[in-house]
């Protein structure tokens, strides 16, 4: 007989929800969806240190921290930028406290994105709900995404019509405007053959105290479809972040992603990624940047389903005072994904004697005709580069500060958005305190 080991904190929440939850009358697909993850979590548990996967991020504090759900309520009066961190957009959908904020938000009218609420698309569109819905992002082994699929609000569905390249931005902005709160984003997002857009997610909190995040986001990207994917995550210092990013490229399309992770206290980012047809391409970047006590958790995996695809790599960690970043990639080839290319490169530096960082780069190889190439480096600020500039009439700690901005630039300069890179910018070169004299 198998035992179940019950877990206290997953126990509370179900009761919360079960106690929150109206009267279904009729069951729709997004309901039988929310039942379905409720079964689940019954028979799953918090991670522990001792789950090879998560041996290096320690989440037991959450315990004690019980968010409840952040209750349905009058959205609070916010100004119209709400904290962002770009200007361009073509469509701008904001979520506050999980609700959506109309007041906040603006839609095209001229048909380059249709956008549903996800109770919309389950009641009107049954069939693309059953398709893409909860089918990427699995919540039978995944105690998070289940937490996501039961306990969300609800959600929203962008969809990029077949053949239409959307020129600006698609800004998806989540606030978090309580404190000792739970939020359950959920997005999905389905680009249509031959379709192209940027999509931009920001998450930010409007104070310092302690709440909880727990994102799970899906992507279609359909054949010969290009999609150019944004994360920007500067929740409170005190906040836990967790999400789960699953995107599905089919045959000939792009998925570019750049992911920087810039605040809360404890953050885990997963990222995983099919190249589903031939020819299919990512480019996956990251940069984390983090101080003080801070954990940074980021596991990718991508996989090469198919012949003749493409990947490449960059997650960068720069690691100061007493935090600790960790990166776990793994690359996988099956059997009959010949001629394969991927490569994958972590490089950390470490600014302090006491930032750790925890770094675990992976290849699994099926197959024998491929080009694949990984590597990871810890280190610190290079002497001879600090020399140099000192040489040039630069102080240390300027010179400190400049080779850390650079490092991190990289990154940054992927970014094709001109005003978020331009924000990001100066806050990389705010958190580096670069003091450059003339």
């Amino acid at each position: 007989m198998n035992m179940v080991i019950r877990d206290d904190y997953l126990e509370k929440l179900i009761e919360s929800w079960k106690k929150e939850a109206p009267p279904v009358h009729s069951i729709s697909y997004l309901d039988q969806l929310r039942e379905d993850a409720l079964d689940c979590i019954e028979s799953l548990r918090l991670p522990t240190i001792r789950d090879e996967e998560w041996r290096f991020t320690d989440i037991s504090s959450l315990r004690s921290m019980p968010f409840p759900r952040a209750s349905v309520a009058p959205l609070p009066e916010l100004d119209k930028q709400a904290d962002t961190f770009f200007d361009e957009t073509a469509c701008k959908l904001v979520f506050v406290d999980g609700q959506y904020a109309p007041g906040l938000s603006s839609l095209t009218d001229d048909g380059s994105i249709t956008v549903y609420s996800l109770s919309g698309l389950a009641n009107a569109y049954v069939s693309m709900a059953e398709q893409c819905l909860g089918q990427l992002a699995r919540f039978q082994e995944n105690v998070f995404v289940a937490l996501n699929t039961a306990l969300m609000h609800d959600g929203v569905c962008v969809v990029i019509p077949a053949g239409v390249s959307v020129k600006a931005p698609v800004h998806i902005l989540y606030v978090t405007s309580r404190k000792d709160v739970a939020v359950y984003p959920r997005c999905l997002l389905i680009a249509e053959p031959e379709a192209s857009v940027t999509v931009i997610e920001e998450y930010v909190t409007l104070h310092e105290d302690a709440s909880l995040t727990n994102a799970v986001t899906e992507m279609y990207i359909r054949d010969s479809a290009c999609v150019n994917h944004v994360r920007v995550q500067r929740e409170s210092p005190q906040a836990f972040h967790i999400a789960n990013d699953s995107v599905l490229v089919a045959q000939s399309a792009r998925y570019e992603s750049v992911s920087l992770a810039l605040g809360a206290r404890i953050s885990r980012f997963d990222q995983n990624i099919t190249l589903a047809g031939g020819n299919a391409e990512c480019e996956v970047d990251g940069l984390v940047l983090i101080a003080g006590r801070q954990l940074a958790d980021t596991h990718t995996f991508i996989d090469h389903a198919n012949p003749h695809c493409r990947s490449r790599q960059l997650h960068k960690c720069i690691v100061d005072e007493s935090a600790h970043g960790v990166f776990s990639g793994k690359i996988m080839v099956r059997p009959h994904a010949q001629q394969t290319d991927a490569r994958q490169l972590n490089r950390n530096l470490l600014l302090s004697d006491k930032a750790r960082m925890d770094t675990k780069p992976q290849l699994e190889i099926f197959a024998d005709d491929v080009k694949c190439a990984h590597g990871a480096t810890v280190g610190q600020l290079d002497n001879e580069s600090l020399f140099y500039l000192q040489s040039r009439g630069l102080t240390e700690v300027a010179a400190r500060n400049l080779l850390t901005y650079a490092f991190g630039g990289e990154v940054i300069n992927r970014v094709v958005v001109p005003s978020l890179k331009q924000r990001l910018e100066e806050y990389i070169l705010a958190r580096t305190r670069i003091l450059v004299k003339s």
